[in-house]
């Protein structure tokens, strides 16, 4: 049987922590660190400025990632690059979480873009 060719799934947003970053170790000595990060912008659609706001719970796995969120102060503005998925496997729930692969720490500005 072929396999599925890979699909694209990578996100790249800006925004800032909405609290501080949680650290746990897995059973198997992998630290995870979660926090939410809270985006604000202006985006045009259909020629339009449109307000975009959302909140997305960050995951960051392994020893490097984890050890970089572990430093964030709890207002931090970062660029997360990574991929979306469900938080959890249950039936029915959809619920999303950006699973980081790289975070940027960016100087703090009073507004984004």
């Amino acid at each position: 049987m072929l396999s599925a060719p890979p699909a694209d799934n990578c996100l790249i947003i800006v925004g800032q922590l909405a609290g501080a970053c949680e650290t746990r170790i897995t059973p198997a000595g992998v630290p995870i660190s979660r926090f939410l990060l809270e985006h604000r912008s202006e985006q045009r659609e259909a020629g339009l400025p449109r307000e975009a706001r959302c909140r997305i719970p960050v995951m960051a796995c392994g020893d490097a990632l984890a050890d970089t969120a572990r430093r964030l102060a709890s207002d931090a503005r970062v660029r997360i690059q990574g991929f979306v998925s469900r938080a959890n496997h249950r039936e029915g729930e959809y619920r999303l979480v950006l699973h980081a692969a790289r975070i940027e720490i960016l100087a703090t500005e009073s507004s984004e873009g």
